[in-house]
C-alpha cells in the first residue's frame, strides 16, 4: 500500500476539511478551544473575565427558570464555515440543551454573551458580531472590558446585525428585550 506524500498545509486530499477541522477541535484540542476563521484558538480566560460572565449569568438566572431556559458555555457550530465557538455564555431552551451532546447552532440560542479580553477583544467586536448575526443568534451582548462598555446587537441578517444598542458605559443599565424583559446592571463588570 502506498501513501501519497503529504505537504504541510496542503489539505487537498482531505475530503471535507471543515469536518476534519471541527473533529480535531472536539477530540484533540480540548474543551476550551475555538476555531475562529479557520484558526484553532485555545481559551484560558482570566478570573476577571470569568467574573464578568458570572455577573451577567446571575442576573439572568431568575428569568431562566420561568422561561424553561438554561445558560452555559457549550459549543456552537457555524456549519459551512471554519468556525466553532465556545461563547462565554449562551442561553438556550432547557429541553434542547438536555438532548444535545454535541454543538448547537447560533440560531438555536436566545442570547449569546461574549466578554472581551485583551487577547480576543477585536475578534469579539468584529468577527463574532458578524458571524453570530449571519448564523441567526437573536441577541448578542458584547461586554467589552477594554472599552468598559456593553453593546447589545439584535435583528440578525445575512450581513450581521441590523440593530446596535450601545455602546453603554459600565454602570449604565442595558435592557434585554423579551423574552427576558430585564435590565442588566453593569456596574459590577
Amino acid at each position: 500500500m502506498s501513501t501519497a506524500p503529504h505537504t504541510p498545509g496542503d489539505y487537498s486530499a482531505v475530503a471535507d476539511p471543515e469536518r476534519a477541522l471541527k473533529y480535531a477541535i472536539q477530540h484533540v484540542a480540548g474543551d476550551r478551544a475555538e476555531i475562529i476563521e479557520g484558526v484553532i484558538t485555545p481559551m484560558s480566560p482570566s478570573w476577571a473575565h470569568e467574573s464578568a460572565a458570572e455577573v451577567i449569568r446571575r442576573q439572568l438566572t431568575p428569568r431562566l427558570e420561568d422561561l424553561a431556559l438554561v445558560s452555559g458555555s457549550g459549543n456552537l457550530d457555524l456549519p459551512g464555515s471554519e468556525n466553532w465557538y465556545v461563547p462565554d455564555l449562551a442561553v438556550v431552551p432547557a429541553e434542547l440543551a438536555a438532548k444535545t451532546e454535541g454543538a448547537l447552532l447560533p440560531d438555536q440560542t436566545l442570547l449569546v454573551v461574549e466578554v472581551g479580553s485583551p487577547s480576543n477583544a477585536e475578534t469579539d467586536r468584529t468577527v463574532k458580531r458578524r458571524r453570530y448575526g449571519q448564523y441567526g443568534a437573536p441577541l448578542y451582548l458584547l461586554v467589552d472590558r477594554q472599552a468598559r462598555t456593553c453593546t447589545l446587537f439584535s435583528e440578525p441578517t445575512r450581513l450581521g446585525y441590523a440593530v446596535e444598542d450601545g455602546p453603554h458605559p459600565f454602570g449604565t443599565a442595558v435592557r434585554l428585550p423579551e423574552p427576558f424583559g430585564l435590565e442588566l446592571d453593569t456596574s459590577r463588570l
